[in-house]
């Protein structure tokens, strides 16, 4: 497969993860405003400020209505949703001869869909429907892409972007949560804090198959753990970690070059540390920095990645 082609399959999976990851923790945001009795609307978006990593030019003005509007429909800003959902297109764009024509039919109209009054409309009108059919038609996308495109190397590109992306979300998610929620002193949750808690895993689309495995008994170690060593539900770390493994070997195994020493070695180390730690030795070390190694590593594997699938030279081409 051609560098160009792995790369932008690759981003424009990392752009879709990205916009929905948005979505999401914007809608809950949104909705623990609305709660008079709780933390303020400039807690509330300063913490989704910290989430996103900060971007510049979306800082607390005031105004959470204008906030989120800017934060959805700004074009010109690269953290915008719309933005994410643009440079997703313009990549799918670049190897339209890649992808099926039902991939390219349902991004397409993702995108006329962010660029259509009547969205703007409805988001003035209902945030959270708006919010939802955002979130409706990247799902649709990336059932799609599963179903109508060939499950080879290309495929794999865009797991490998899924999934990078997703870890390093939750990582960053989890570590801005951190220090309100998991190292609060004990004592019985208030009703505020169960809504925190509810809005946390509604972030990873998490709460009910969290339930699942712990009833609705709400804990903030049970919420760590669930959301970074699970290894069965999508939007856990461990999870995202073994299908950025994965992608990786299927890669190689569907005629791609053999990832490097340093590249294996890498994801190994990441997926060790998801996998021979228990939650008591998280919470009685340093979470923070566990959570803060994870998004290191993350971004390691990217730039390993890069160098030896999109950016490689002839001479290395030879040698590996």
């Amino acid at each position: 497969m051609l560098s160009r082609v792995a790369d932008s399959l690759y981003w424009m999976s990392r752009y879709l993860e990205r916009g929905e990851n948005t979505v999401r923790q914007l809608d809950v945001a949104m909705s623990l405003m609305l709660d008079s009795g709780g933390a303020s609307a400039e807690t509330h978006w300063n913490r989704l400020f910290a989430a996103l990593g900060k971007p510049a030019g979306l800082e607390w003005n005031g105004d959470a209505a204008s906030n989120a509007q800017k934060l959805v429909f700004d074009k010109h800003h690269p953290a915008s949703v719309s933005c994410c959902i643009d440079a997703a297109r313009e990549n799918a764009r670049q190897i339209r001869e890649e992808i099926s024509t039902e991939q390219w039919q349902r991004l397409n109209r993702l995108y006329h869909q962010m660029h259509s009054p009547n969205t703007e409309n409805q988001f003035r009108s209902n945030v959270n429907d708006a919010l939802g059919s955002i979130i409706d038609a990247i799902h649709l996308f990336k059932g799609v892409s599963d179903t109508t495109m060939i499950h080879g190397q290309g495929w794999h590109f865009i797991r490998l972007g899924r999934y990078l992306e997703r870890a390093y979300a939750i990582a960053t998610l989890l570590e801005v949560y951190q220090p309100h929620l998991f190292h609060a002193p004990e004592r019985e949750i208030s009703g505020y804090q169960y809504l925190e808690l509810v809005g946390l895993l509604r972030c990873c689309t998490a709460f009910e198959a969290y339930c699942q495995v712990y009833t609705a008994d709400l804990s903030p170690d049970r919420i760590l753990e669930f959301l970074l060593l699970n290894r069965d539900f999508p939007h856990a770390i461990r999870y995202s970690v073994d299908g950025v493994r994965q992608a990786i070997q299927s890669i190689q195994h569907t005629g791609g070059r053999r990832p490097p020493d340093e590249l294996t070695a890498s994801i190994g180390r990441l997926h060790a540390m998801l996998s021979f730690t228990s939650i008591n030795e998280i919470l009685n070390g340093d979470a923070a920095a566990f959570l803060h190694k994870i998004r290191q590593q993350c971004m390691s594997i990217h730039d390993l990645m890069y160098r030896y699938y999109i950016q490689y030279s002839i001479q290395s081409a030879l040698t590996i």
